[in-house]
């Protein structure tokens, strides 16, 4: 039997040769004000605003909604969490957390929708294992459309890369909707700028 490294040679060797990304084309983007949309956006989606001025405002919000003794972990600079969180942390060891807050890089009005990469996350479980997600998003980066979105040089240089729009949810036939079925119960997005 072959071993691992010897397999994964034969698969590089393997690769077809590499194509340009087709071209986005822009579509026009309906008239207002981009933070309006958004909200509108993530409201329809199941998710919520808050406003903060600093990182202790935002941790204000959560202790409001969850208690004095909630857990938290931060991967925002901003925002102190209960638990350290960094490039080593076990991903299991967040299946506990009650909130997780990052800062998206740009959000996208269309949708409602925040950008994370493994950058924003540093353990890319934070977004998925926690129960309630707090995303710090400066106002002032917002793009319209998907299609802007796909412009971004942030976006192409990313290893991993999500457009969270909201709660995880779920319906069944009889159109019971069911959130944080597979991920997070609540997501708040908390207009903050960056520093």
């Amino acid at each position: 039997m072959a071993s691992r490294e010897a397999f994964l040679a034969r698969v590089r060797a393997a690769q077809p040769a590499a194509e340009a990304l087709p071209e986005v084309p822009l579509f026009d983007t309906p008239p207002g004000d981009l933070r309006a949309r958004f909200g509108a956006a993530l409201a329809l989606m199941g998710g919520k605003e808050g406003l903060a001025d600093s990182g202790e405002a935002v941790l204000a919000l959560i202790r409001e909604r969850f208690g004095a003794q909630v857990s938290i972990a931060s991967a925002a600079p901003e925002v102190q969490g209960t638990r350290a969180l960094d490039a080593a942390t076990p991903p299991v060891s967040l299946e506990d957390v009650e909130v997780g807050v990052v800062r998206a890089r740009f959000g996208v009005a269309e949708t409602g929708s925040v950008w994370l990469s493994e950058r924003e996350y540093v353990v890319n479980a934070l977004g998925y294992l926690v129960q309630h997600l707090y995303v710090l998003l400066d106002p002032g980066e917002l793009v319209a459309g998907l299609q802007d979105a796909y412009r971004r040089d942030d976006f192409r240089g990313a290893r991993y890369a999500a457009l969270v729009t909201g709660p995880s949810a779920t319906a069944d036939i009889e159109g019971v909707l069911i959130q944080g079925a597979q991920g997070v119960r609540s997501l708040t997005v908390v207009w903050m700028a960056a520093r």
